[in-house]
């Protein structure tokens, strides 16, 4: 009962991340935790049918292309972070590798839909670290032109950057709303207990 109600909560919330014109900080941060919650509660193998019903789900709302896509990050974060959390690994631990693991998703799903509209979406990206590194060369007084590796080597570190931020908060909903669940995860490090240790409204 549990896989089916949790994996139908993760499918409407990346039903509601695609369809939906507000709300989507919210439901990146969410989209995770119903399987994860699965995984803490009743194992690994739970959660991986919990991954593949919620999959069957988006391919039957949403088609055979958009609906898989939810693996890339989420349901693959889902079942990394349930496993982290249910072995009591370190904070640092779980949210370097969810970092990773979100940036290598993004980049799949970035992929994906360059091809399904015809264009290199990642020239995008470059743009923006593009604009970046000549706004910070411009504080400085330099003039200098960077080169492509290093544009595409800025884009990667911006996405590494942003997954972190969006992991930890990831990681703060849990520990403030998990324990209340029965499914407790590990306690911070001391270094971000300031950040998370606060009651939730």
């Amino acid at each position: 009962m549990d896989t089916a109600y949790l994996a139908a909560a993760t499918a409407l919330l990346w039903a509601g991340l695609y369809f939906l014109p507000i709300g989507s900080p919210l439901f990146r941060l969410a989209l995770p935790l119903p399987l994860t919650l699965l995984q803490l509660r009743h194992g690994g193998r739970c959660a991986v049918e919990g991954v593949a019903v919620a999959v069957l789900l988006l391919i039957a709302l949403m088609g055979p292309v958009r609906g898989p896509l939810m693996l890339f990050p989420f349901g693959l974060m889902a079942l990394w972070l349930g496993w982290a959390w249910r072995r009591g690994c370190s904070w640092w631990v779980s949210l370097s590798v969810a970092a990773v693991v979100g940036t290598a998703g993004f980049l799949v799903r970035l992929a994906v839909l360059s091809v399904l509209v015809g264009e290199n979406l990642w020239v995008l990206l470059t743009g923006v670290a593009a604009g970046l590194l000549d706004r910070l060369a411009g504080l400085v007084g330099s003039t200098a032109s960077f080169d492509l590796s290093v544009v595409q080597l800025v884009a990667v570190l911006l996405l590494l950057a942003q997954n972190f931020v969006v992991s930890l908060c990831q990681h703060a909903v849990a520990y403030w709303i998990f324990p209340r669940l029965q499914a407790p995860i590990p306690e911070p490090p001391p270094s971000l207990q300031a950040l998370v240790a606060l009651d939730p409204l």
